[in-house]
């Protein structure tokens, strides 16, 4: 597998792109239960096949390399990306899980996304592991695959890492009082050192469709959520810090700028940004920027956070 440092792509694999859709890359036909028993009964599947589909259950949408990166920080023993991507198959055409890659204008998309079937959820429940899945979950539009993929980055850089990490939450729930809406925030970190402990909520954007006045609309909530806040709010002591998941770094101004003409800072709270490749360095502890008013100008600039917690 090439590490995360020695990736050359300018482009994040998680940005969207013109006339994308989502194609379908599974196994049509019927597999019935008695035939995945025999294959569990025989060997073919196994303990290792069960510990990816608890991994596909808990992110939901997810690409063969962060399974493999779940899998090595959890443990497991998995040898290569190519084992990996062959246990994945069998799971495939035995309809336990099913698979997808974007098309757009430009051609495929360079990666698969896995998520849950039927038989999948079957089989997860026979072993006590909680499945919420639904048939309809498959149909999510592309932009809410890439958020959840921005997403999962995040959260494996962050456990792979940083060494003060402690725990993460997938989608993070906030509750905005005075809209009386709850929403999910599409990862969360939690760090701890020498007895101190941080907490960040990251919202991916991507340039979807109506994206400006979508991120107008999460930011209200947002705005709420903190500038109501009180202590055990959505269960945090105190406010976790907020970083907004951009596609590239000239879309980082481009959410700034919305976030400035809308009114829609948050007062007493410092918005920090980050993009997709930056979660690629080796250390992570200077990959959140903000933007600060220069005083002498009047004009924004973008600076680093260095966070020392974060090496």
């Amino acid at each position: 597998m090439v590490e995360d440092k020695d990736i050359k792509t300018t482009i994040s694999p998680f940005a969207m792109r013109d006339g994308e859709i989502k194609t379908f890359d599974g196994r049509d036909g019927y597999v019935s239960i008695n035939q995945i028993i025999n294959k569990i009964n025989i060997g073919h599947i196994t303990d290792i096949h069960f510990k990816v589909l608890e991994i596909v259950n808990e992110f939901e949408f997810i690409t063969s390399r962060q399974i493999y990166q779940l899998l090595e920080a959890r443990g497991v023993e998995i040898k290569s990306q190519d084992k990996l991507n062959n246990k994945l198959e069998q799971l495939i055409k035995s309809k336990i899980l099913t698979r997808y890659y974007f098309t757009a204008e430009a051609g495929k998309g360079i990666y698969r996304i896995y998520c849950l079937e039927k038989m999948g959820k079957y089989l997860l429940n026979s072993r006590g592991v909680e499945c919420k899945w639904q048939p309809t979950d498959n149909t999510k539009p592309v932009a809410m695959i890439k958020k959840r993929l921005a997403g999962n980055q995040i959260i494996i850089s962050y456990l792979r890492k940083v060494k003060a990490f402690s725990s993460y939450t997938i989608k993070p729930t906030l509750n905005a009082k005075q809209n009386a809406k709850t929403f999910k925030m599409h990862a969360g970190i939690k760090v701890s050192k020498n007895g101190k402990s941080a907490e960040l909520i990251f919202e991916a954007v991507r340039r979807e469709e109506d994206w400006e006045k979508k991120l107008i609309d999460r930011m209200k909530l947002l705005k709420d959520f903190y500038e109501n806040f009180v202590t055990f709010d959505s269960g945090y002591e105190t406010k976790p810090q907020l970083v907004l998941l951009c596609e590239d770094n000239k879309h980082e101004v481009e959410v700034f700028k919305i976030i400035v003409m809308n009114k829609l800072e948050i007062e007493n709270m410092k918005i920090c940004m980050t993009t997709d490749l930056k979660q690629n360095g080796e250390t992570l502890s200077n990959s959140l920027s903000e933007f600060v008013l220069d005083e002498t100008t009047g004009k924004y600039k973008i600076q680093e956070v260095n966070l020392k917690i974060l090496e």
